[in-house]
């Protein structure tokens, strides 16, 4: 990619959407990580998932929705039960008496139910903006774009923005994609974050993205085979 001249923000936006439409062709499965099978379920997973790999939260969680099957559940929850079944994912102290103070508003407001709207969902206790992008997206099909540390990391790699704060992000890239792509194009970039543009060492010599990347060769090597021993399942 040539940085020979600053780049317009109409250039910047054909790009960006440009990069999902490459990021769809090499990640045509990109889906969220975390398993759950309704809403609550996955306000749960999210919540675990801060500073915790989803693989972990999925090796935790089949245990712990067969014991707090409803929101009523968590609401009633032993502090030290909760917090032994969640310990493996960190901070469970914090994340426990989130759930169950999340399981009590929940219990009482709205039935039981996960709330459908951003305004309601930010307002349990637990629940940041991230989390209730990912349930609006993955749990009701509501376009969100969740910003965790593979998106934020790729779109700056990527000079698609220059912001660090979350929410800035977030605004920033969704005014340059097309709303029903917000969900997945933040799937994509996880996905390609995890497999490809890792954050110590990228695959630069394989990605589909390289000739779009002003980080190139500097985030990771260009050679093919070097770079393809970066590669990650």
């Amino acid at each position: 990619m040539s940085a020979s001249k600053p780049e317009t923000p109409l250039a910047r936006t054909r790009r960006t959407r440009r990069i999902n439409r490459l990021l769809a062709e090499e990640y045509p499965d990109a889906h969220c990580e975390l398993n759950f099978t309704n809403p609550l379920e996955l306000l749960v997973a999210t919540v675990l998932s801060a500073q915790c790999t989803d693989r972990r939260v999925n090796q935790v969680t089949p245990a712990l929705f067969a014991a707090y099957p409803d929101a009523a559940a968590y609401a009633g929850a032993s502090p030290a039960a909760l917090e032994a079944l969640i310990r493996p994912t960190g901070f469970f102290r914090n994340k426990a008496s989130n759930l169950i103070r999340a399981g009590a508003v929940l219990t009482e407001r709205y039935g039981g139910e996960v709330p459908r709207t951003m305004e309601e969902l930010v307002a349990l206790p637990g629940v940041g903006r991230k989390t209730a992008n990912v349930i609006l997206g993955n749990a009701f099909g509501v376009p969100g774009f969740p910003v965790d540390t593979h998106v934020g990391r790729l779109v700056r790699r990527l000079g698609l923005t220059e912001q660090t704060d979350p929410v800035a992000v977030e605004r920033e890239i969704t005014a340059m994609v097309e709303k029903k792509e917000w969900t997945m194009f933040s799937h994509r970039l996880i996905f390609h974050g995890r497999r490809v543009c890792h954050s110590r060492r990228a695959a630069c010599g394989v990605c589909v993205l390289a000739r779009l990347c002003p980080s190139a060769g500097t985030a990771g090597p260009l050679d093919v085979a070097d770079a393809g021993k970066l590669v990650t399942a």
